[in-house]
Order: C-alpha cells, then structure tokens, then sequence
C-alpha cells in the first residue's frame, strides 16, 4: 500500500508560548502596560491585539521560521536584541513612581482611611519651612522606592517627596501635583516652588518633580534641586530645567505657600535661628592663611576631599587628598572656581569664603569632565566624548574604561581583554556600572556618558 504524505492540515502545528517577565512595578503606566499586554495575549493575531506584542509574536515566529529552515527542522535557539539607540549626552536616573494614595501608617501599614488630599484645602506654609522639611529626608538620606512609606507617611519616591515637603496630608504623583499649585515663569521661581514633568501618554517614561532650592549664580542656568530619587535624597546643583529636559520642566508655585523669602546667597534659604550644631566648625571658613605654600593641617586635606568629590580627582596623583597645600589643591582650587564662571583674582586657586561655603553646602556646579583623552594634572584620563563609544571604534580611552571596570568589579563580561576596541563586552559591562548607581532606561543603555565615567575614575 502506498503511504500518501501527510496534507498541511493534519501536519502537527508548532506551539509558541510567549514569556513576559513578571514585574512589580506598581505605577499606573506599568499596571495599564500590564493588562494591556494580558488583553493582547487573549487576542488572535489576526485580529490585532497590542502593537508591541504583534511585534514580539512575528518576531518569535520570524525566528522559528529561521530555524526551522536554516537547521533542516531541528530547533534552533536565536537571540534577538534590539539595536543600540546610541550614547547619551548625559546621564539621567530614571524615577517610576506610585499613583496617589493616603498616609501611610510606621513601617509602611496603611494610615486611617480617607480620600487623597483636595487641592482646594491646602495648609499655609512658607518657604522656609518647605526647604527644611525637604532638609530632613537629606539628612536621613531616605532610600528611595515606589511602594515604601517613610515613618511621616509619605511614599519614599519623587512626588512623594514634594507631597512631604508641601505637608499635602496625602501621596500625590506627577499627575495630580499641578492641581495644588500654580504656573509660574521661570524668572519667578523662588525656593520652595517644583519643577515638574509629567507625560500623561507614558507616566513611567520620564515623568519627574524636584523642589527648587534656590539658583546657584546669577547666569541662573543651574539651580539647586531637592529631589528624591535613586538610591537616596539628593541635593545637587541641576541646569535649568533638568539635565536635557529644559523644555520638559514646568516651573510652579504651591497655592498654600506664605510670604517669600530672599535667599542670603545664591542657593540658599535662611533658616530659623537655632543654637550650633556638631559639625557646624567644620562648615567655617577657617581663613586663607590655612592654605599657603606649605601649610600643613586638617583644613587642607578637607578641602582636598570636597574638591575630589566635586570632580577634581583627576588633579590627586594617588586618588586622595593629604595634609599638605600644594600644586594639586591649588589646580584644583582654580578649577572649581572657574566652573563657576569666574576670573582673574576670583580663581586664582585660593580658596575663600564663598569658594568654602559652595564647596561645604554641596553647592555651585560641579568641575567639568574635559575632553580629548589626555591624562589630567593628577593622572586621569580625561572624558574623551561620546563618539569614541561606538562599535568598531578603537581608541586608548576604551581599553583606560575597561581596566577601571574590572577594577571596580564589573567585568565579568569580558571573555579576554579588555581591549582598545569597544564592543559588547563593554556595553554590557557598563551597563552593570550604571544599574548599580540606581539608573535605568536610556540612562542605563550601557554608553558612558560624563558622569558615568567621572563615576568610575573616583
């Protein structure tokens, strides 16, 4: 009898089971991501379903298909990444945030029933009052996250912070922060007011608020943010509106804020009158005389360690500061003031009291990463600029990453090398890098920007 070969119909179907990580995300935009992506996988293909899982479905089967051809029917395995979208221009810590909800009880126990706060029944405070409240999360260095509440109520995450700060009595999000205040210019900013970003198309893409905490010179390109993000509080001198986001920022003003307040000097809010506190001798000028050729003393080596933690590492042949002013604290000196916009006699590489007061308030911007790849004063290699960070391209600057890399502990992606030539290896590597300090989407894509490689050269 002649065996006839099977027809298409009875020809046993391949089965594909789609995997979504599971993820934990509670935000709004993660949730309606998730159900959306549920409904999708309820839904034939032909009838549509989610854009993105048609694409991961035609993908998986593309795949297959391949394998299936290339492999004469036997399964093969093919791993699809996406492109790389390319460096960034600077690095940008990614903040999700929870929706609103009441306060929270200790330890993160749901607090006494009751709505939300109403935006018509705010509580009068003034500015200075803000800035300390936003003071005490700093000092405590509050860890950040999505789903946690701190022992005052407020979710540890970045509305969550600004709700604190305004004493809102609930945990508002970007969505709901703009209906308790009021656009304002930024001309008009004063401390205590938010800068806000919200994008109601995708919540969880870029959407973020930080308090202003005063400009930090009269150019009034940068500010002073408070903000709460990852891994804990910050205060840090931010260029207007927020890294490469100007356009994004919104500037406004609580509706409950009384009074205003004339900041003693640029960047900073008077606070009330209070008796000294321990460290507060650290924070006194203790005279220019403390820093000629050759002094040697406790004060030299402080400013050595400020100056290091501002981006002066590169001027410090061993890494650190000592006891003893010389060349190294004096470059160091000259630079930092410089980053500040001055010249001549107010950058001479001697510090004074305002030099000593930005430095000891974490204030001012922050010395700059020079370009061109040659080693600084101190031995460190400069940041020599996105284009070199690019597949294929080989440049010394790779090969000084890569060390610094494994030196840190990141390389364990690294089969041989590391090499001169960026690949990978690399990317996944400093990709490690970047989660580490708390950073995520394009700020985490695996291509050093300034601050990635400030952050691996200290």
């Amino acid at each position: 009898m002649t065996m006839q070969p099977p027809t298409r119909e009875q020809m046993p179907m391949p089965a594909f089971e789609e995997y979504e990580p599971a993820g934990d995300c509670a935000c709004r935009g993660c949730a309606e991501r998730r159900r959306a992506l549920a409904r999708a996988r309820a839904i034939p293909l032909r009838d549509g379903g989610h854009p993105a899982a048609r694409g991961a479905r035609r993908a998986l089967v593309l795949a297959t298909a391949a394998g299936v051809v290339l492999g004469g029917g036997g399964a093969t395995a093919v791993a699809l990444t996406a492109p790389a979208t390319g460096p960034v221009a600077l690095d940008d810590p990614g903040s999700p945030q929870g929706g609103r909800t009441p306060l929270h009880g200790p330890k993160g126990k749901q607090g006494s029933p009751g709505a939300p706060g109403r935006p018509g029944a705010v509580k009068r405070i003034d500015r200075t009052t803000i800035i300390n409240r936003a003071k005490l999360w700093l000092d405590a260095q509050v860890p950040y996250s999505m789903s946690a509440y701190w022992t005052d109520g407020y979710r540890q995450d970045c509305s969550g912070y600004v709700s604190m700060a305004w004493n809102l009595g609930s945990n508002e999000w970007t969505g709901s922060l703009d209906k308790f205040a009021t656009r304002i210019t930024k001309d008009e900013l004063l401390p205590g007011d938010m800068l806000l970003f919200h994008n109601p198309a995708d919540p969880t893409n870029g959407s973020h608020v930080v308090l202003f905490g005063g400009w930090v010179d009269r150019t009034r390109t940068h500010y002073v943010a408070y903000e709460q993000t990852r891994p804990t509080t910050r205060k840090l001198a931010t260029p207007y509106g927020y890294w490469a986001n100007a356009a994004k920022y919104v500037p406004y003003r609580f509706n409950g804020v009384a009074g205003g307040v004339v900041p003693e000097a640029p960047g900073t809010v008077p606070a009330p009158p209070a008796g000294p506190k321990p460290g507060d001798a650290a924070k006194t000028f203790p005279g220019a005389d403390k820093f000629a050729p050759g002094a040697t003393n406790d004060h030299v080596a402080q400013l050595g360690r400020m100056l290091i933690e501002r981006g002066a590492y590169r001027f410090y042949p061993k890494g650190v500061a000592d006891r003893t002013w010389s060349d190294h604290d004096r470059l160091a000196t000259q630079a930092f003031q410089r980053a500040q916009g001055w010249t001549g006699a107010d950058a001479d590489g001697v510090p004074g009291a305002h030099t000593w007061r930005l430095l000891v308030d974490k204030q001012g911007r922050n010395i700059p990463p020079t370009v061109g790849g040659a080693p600084g004063p101190g031995g460190v290699r400069a940041w020599p600029g996105a284009s070199v960070f690019r597949p294929g391209q080989s440049h010394p600057a790779v090969e000084a990453l890569g060390r610094q890399l494994v030196k840190k502990g990141f390389g364990k992606h690294y089969t041989s090398g590391p090499g001169a030539r960026w690949g990978e290896a690399d990317r996944r590597n400093v990709e490690a890098f970047q989660r580490a300090q708390g950073w995520r989407g394009a700020a985490a894509n695996g291509y050093p920007g300034p601050e990635t490689w400030r952050r691996l050269f200290a």
